[in-house]
């Protein structure tokens, strides 16, 4: 897997705004459902040239959705939360 295909875009949330403080220093990302936590880690040292201490993932499952008659579910998905060396930054959003 490309590491372009790795991170797919940052998760804002009022959860993910409180962790990213000066304190926790942690960043949330919606990642690759095959993605292991290397490539995140890879990844996200690549594109923000910072130093990444430690990486937790989580799955979802797609939940069920129905239009009419149809029925099926929505995409599953995975959320990375990856904690930043004290002192790096990861500014995407100023002012939240």
């Amino acid at each position: 897997m490309n590491l372009y295909q790795v991170i797919s875009r940052p998760l804002i949330t009022e959860k993910s705004s409180f962790i990213s403080t000066e304190e926790v220093n942690k960043v949330t990302f919606r990642v690759h459902v095959h993605a292991n936590k290397d490539q995140i880690k890879k990844a996200v040292e690549k594109f923000f040239k910072v130093s990444v201490t430690e990486v937790w993932t989580m799955h979802y499952k797609g939940k069920p959705k129905r239009i009419g008659r149809n029925s099926g579910t929505s995409p599953r998905w995975k959320k990375a939360i990856i904690s930043l060396k004290k002192g790096d930054k990861i500014t995407l959003i100023e002012g939240v």
